[in-house]
């Protein structure tokens, strides 16, 4: 992908999970997380493996969906990667 982007989401070596942006290859992307290239997050819960990415034309639009994934709940996270699309609509229902 050259012109492109892409969201993805990483699962940790301590079961959570990483969400980020890239224009290089995911390969690329999560060999540099493995080898702890990026000081953050997954420097310190390798292993890592790539869970889910999704392509974008822009990588505005990529960086819009990290900031908007960032904020949901691991249910959430899961429910996207598991493509259930009914359960992220329930699980996006507000509760009062």
């Amino acid at each position: 992908m050259i012109e492109g982007a892409w969201l993805y989401i990483l699962k940790c070596a301590d079961d959570s999970y990483y969400v980020g942006t890239s224009r290089v290859s995911l390969e690329q992307k999560v060999a540099e997380h493995n080898a702890g290239h990026y000081g953050g997050y997954t420097a310190k819960r390798r292993p890592i493996a790539l869970a889910f990415s999704q392509s974008f034309d822009r990588i505005t639009d990529a960086i819009a969906a990290e900031r908007q994934v960032k904020g949901w709940s691991r249910a959430k996270k899961e429910a996207l990667m598991r493509g259930d699309f009914e359960g992220l609509k329930t699980l996006s229902i507000r509760r009062q």
